[in-house]
């Protein structure tokens, strides 16, 4: 007897789990892996977070259960964070939930907001994990266009008017993952608008909107005026604070979604451990300078990167944003022919831009995760390739 359900049996392997085998057989060969490939911050969590969370661990009362939705220092830290850094107001008690990491969190609104059979329209190339959570609710997932040629602005008017009908819910990522596209509000407002002309929910997911470079500052779609009665918005702070495994995030926007995920939540998890949502309120309530100086750090290692591909013949465009390089690969392979090559010929993890689906053909995604002196060496080992062969096989 298989112990496995319809929908778990026809979920593809996890893309990222399946490279990290790889990784660990060449590296019990001896091969001197460098992972460019997960998208998991090298930098150390800022210590005063991590004091934060060694003093809130000592105190016995923070050992119990937390409250369903979140304790109340960690809401009121994130509606402080949207008042100061974006100008929005929100209602901690009604406005803001507390995540297992937004990952999670958009598995589960997807759960609670979407019936199986219904629509949902996500971006091509996009996160994996929501078509996965997609397939998971049962649901049809119907592609988002992206022009590339707009730096992957979302192609509203490419949408159909039977996908339009039948859509329950959009997703958006901004900035992005894998293409490390930005945008002006001015898209949001758009966005909004195709929400309302719809009657969708709209999910924006903002995993990297403190890591920005320049003069550059994400928007919150929450800045398009009206946007609480559409849109629902995920915040994190695995990328922004690099506490990529403490699991923390969250869910702000329109009152019924966020009832919506709290209820469901409320049946399967009993929120984060005390003292992480402490330290993470603490993180929020700071003065962001240590996202800015981590930022910095990855901005210096894409100029790096960036120029050094460039003078390989490899193109990619120079983002605003985010911790990826999102890179043309040579024309003389397929996307996975050119990671394979890389992975077996220069010990080198790339991600092939076909795991962020069909429009990803022709792509890969470079993770700005090691050091400056391992980026060296990752042109290095570039060089000693011939990229000009290939294999469209």
């Amino acid at each position: 007897m298989q112990f496995v359900s319809e929908s778990v049996k026809n979920l593809p392997p996890y893309l990222f789990a399946e490279l990290e085998k790889k990784k660990r057989a060449l590296q019990e060969q001896g091969v001197d892996v460098i992972d460019l490939g997960i998208g998991a911050p090298d930098l150390p969590t800022p210590s005063f977070i991590v004091e934060e969370l060694a003093s809130a661990a000592r105190a016995p009362l923070n050992h119990r259960y937390s409250s369903y939705q979140g304790c109340k220092e960690f809401r009121e830290a994130v509606a402080l964070f949207y008042q100061r850094h974006y100008g929005v107001s929100l209602d901690p008690d009604t406005e803001v939930l507390t995540l297992i990491g937004s990952k999670e969190g958009i598995a589960h609104l997807l759960q609670a907001v979407v019936n199986p059979g219904e629509t949902v329209i996500t971006p091509n190339p996009g996160y994996p994990v929501y078509r996965s959570a997609i397939h998971l609710v049962g649901a049809k997932a119907a592609d988002l266009p992206l022009d590339a040629d707009d730096n992957y602005a979302p192609a509203f008017s490419k949408v159909s008017k039977s996908v339009k009908d039948a859509a329950k819910a959009m997703l958006l990522n901004y900035p992005a993952n894998p293409t490390a596209a930005t945008v002006e509000l001015n898209t949001f407002m758009k966005a909004i608008a195709f929400a309302k002309e719809n009657e969708l929910l709209l999910i924006n997911d903002m995993a990297y909107d403190l890591i920005t470079f320049g003069d550059y500052t994400a928007p919150s779609i929450l800045q398009v005026p009206g946007a609480k009665e559409w849109a629902i918005e995920f915040g994190s702070l695995s990328k922004s604070f690099n506490m990529t495994g403490w699991r923390i995030g969250f869910a702000v926007g329109n009152k019924k979604a966020v009832r919506s995920l709290a209820t469901l939540k409320s049946n399967v998890d009993s929120s984060q451990f005390l003292p992480v949502q402490l330290a993470a309120a603490k993180a929020l309530r700071s003065d962001l300078s240590a996202t800015r100086e981590h930022a910095e750090i990855f901005r210096t290692r894409m100029e790096k990167m960036h120029a050094g591909l460039h003078k390989l013949g490899i193109r990619a465009n120079k983002p605003k944003g985010t911790i990826f390089l999102w890179i043309r690969v040579p024309a003389a392979y397929t996307s996975s022919a050119f990671a394979e090559k890389l992975l077996e010929e220069a010990g080198i993890i790339i991600t092939p831009g076909t795991a962020f689906g069909s429009a990803g053909e022709g792509y890969a995604r470079i993770a700005l995760t090691v050091s400056s002196e391992r980026l060296d060496e990752v042109l290095e080992r570039l060089m000693q390739l011939d990229l000009k062969g290939g294999n469209k096989t």
